[in-house]
């Protein structure tokens, strides 16, 4: 995206942006405010960008932390499958690096759910809280799994543009696809920023990804569970069974948004996560 980076020791800095070698790529990475930390993990095919106005409106209650993840925004691309349990392991890896000892918030959508909750699985005392945003706890049906081999195809052939096409109908509420055209431009070239290498290696770590739902009966901490109403990509029925599975978990559906909720509806969204965190 032709950002200009100054390299200081193994980290670089380009604004608001940073890069850090962590284990064997660079990891690009946003981070602004003070207080708790709050790690927010995007989804697929997209990138830190979508935090921006988290960044913005929760900095004076956390110190929010937006990583890209491998291949994607300004992350260095890897090839090879892109587990859940290899983005979460980055994501505490970044931690590290950033000297963060204390346990942190993690919230994730849709794919980054599933990093989420795979963070938690992998680093449960590093956890103060989780936030589950536009996500499930399943794993792929078979359809599914044969879906994303049909869109690593896809990706191979015809590259990332043809990804975002496929995939920006199903981003935002159908209000937002008519009435908000600069939303919708943005998220098409977040997705068209990400890298092939990207695109399947999430597309393959979430074809194998485990069934979390066995997991949500133990998560024994305060989890917050955001959904749009309006989401045609994952059905609202799956933030319900996630809310009646975990024992210390609180809903919130918001009106007029679909999977890019938290950029459809930042206010309402933001007062939903400022509460969470000063309930903590």
């Amino acid at each position: 995206m032709g950002y200009q980076w100054l390299q200081i020791d193994n980290i670089s800095y380009e604004d608001n942006r940073m890069r850090i070698k962590i284990n064997d790529f660079m990891m690009s990475y946003q981070e602004k405010g003070s207080g708790i930390p709050l790690l927010l993990i995007h989804g697929f095919p997209l990138n830190s960008d979508i935090w921006q106005t988290q960044l913005k409106g929760l900095a004076e209650v956390a110190r929010v932390i937006t990583p890209d993840l491998r291949g994607h925004g300004e992350s260095q691309p890897v090839s090879g499958v892109y587990s859940m349990d290899l983005l979460a392991r980055d994501c505490a890896s970044l931690l590290d690096s950033l000297n963060i000892n204390q346990p942190v918030v993690v919230g994730g959508l849709s794919m980054g759910g599933y990093v989420t909750l795979a963070f938690y699985h992998l680093f449960a005392k590093r956890v103060r809280g989780l936030m589950l945003i536009a996500t499930r706890a399943v794993s792929d049906s078979p359809e599914a799994q044969a879906n994303r081999d049909k869109m690593s195809a896809q990706a191979r052939e015809q590259g990332s543009g043809a990804i975002a096409e496929a995939m920006l109908p199903k981003m935002l509420a159908p209000k937002t696809l008519v009435n908000n055209p600069i939303l919708v431009e943005q998220a098409k070239k977040i997705m068209e920023s990400t890298s092939v290498d990207g695109i399947i290696g999430d597309l393959m770590g979430m074809k194998s990804r485990p069934d979390s739902t066995p997991m949500l009966p133990k998560i024994n901490i305060r989890t917050l569970i955001i959904h749009g109403k309006d989401d045609t990509l994952i059905s609202m029925k799956e933030a319900e069974a996630m809310h009646s599975a975990i024992p210390h978990s609180q809903l919130q559906l918001i009106n007029n948004s679909g999977h890019l909720l938290n950029m459809e509806q930042p206010e309402i969204f933001n007062n939903a996560v400022r509460k969470f965190l000063q309930s903590l």
